[in-house]
């Protein structure tokens, strides 16, 4: 029976290093930590997901491919109601606001001994701002494609020593800007347009981050 897993997924696990123990948060159809279960490189995996629907919906899969004894399922707004006991955080499919809520509400994750992979499908501007002002750094973010639209997945690692994001860095990052694939350029190339669109249709209620992005932006290529 063939997983039905999108490359979007696929993407984050990637991410996933052989022998982790992983904390799916928003599982919604569990896929993923089935995805790795089943290919060996997830040591263990906890599933959680804030409604019920979606977490029975992970529980009848891992069932479906004879891993409900491998995955630990939580009923959970974030990671509040978890355990602590993982290395890595996934977080996938979820606007930025989302991921932003969850990562303020658990302080305790900002240690070298976590490891978060974040899928944004949203505002991920905001998203690196936060996660730069905050102390988390971007070690590695790439593009992928799923279907007609392409996604970032970023590996980010608790440094507050870290060197703080430019106004263009929260759009285009360098741990993003140092891929030379044809995807990556693709995407750099739609950010860079979308937010000229922004700048130019406010202008001057633009806010003046916008504009220094902009500028910063333009300045590169």
């Amino acid at each position: 029976m063939k997983l039905p897993i999108n490359d979007r997924l696929l993407a984050c696990c990637s991410f996933v290093r052989a022998g982790e123990r992983v904390a799916d948060v928003g599982c919604d159809h569990g896929y993923l930590g089935i995805h790795l279960l089943q290919g060996g490189i997830a040591a263990s995996v906890i599933a959680s997901d804030l409604r019920p629907g979606p977490l029975d919906c992970a529980r009848k899969n891992a069932e479906k491919f004879g891993l409900s004894d491998k995955i630990s399922f939580f009923l959970s707004d974030g990671v509040q109601n978890i355990p602590r006991d993982f290395d890595v955080l996934v977080c996938a499919g979820m606007g930025a606001d989302t991921i932003i809520s969850i990562l303020s509400a658990a302080p305790w994750l900002q240690s070298e001994r976590y490891r978060l992979i974040l899928q944004c499908q949203s505002k991920t501007n905001l998203l690196r701002q936060y996660l730069s002002d905050t102390g988390w750094a971007i070690g590695r973010e790439a593009v992928r494609r799923d279907g007609r639209f392409l996604y970032t997945v970023m590996e980010v690692r608790w440094d507050p020593a870290a060197p703080r994001l430019t106004p263009g860095g929260c759009y285009l990052p360098p741990a993003l800007l140092e891929n030379g694939d044809d995807v990556t350029r693709e995407h750099c190339a739609w950010v860079y347009n979308e937010l000229k669109k922004i700048v130019t249709s406010r202008g001057e209620a633009a806010s003046e981050a916008m504009k220094a992005a902009l500028t910063e932006i333009e300045q590169m290529k």
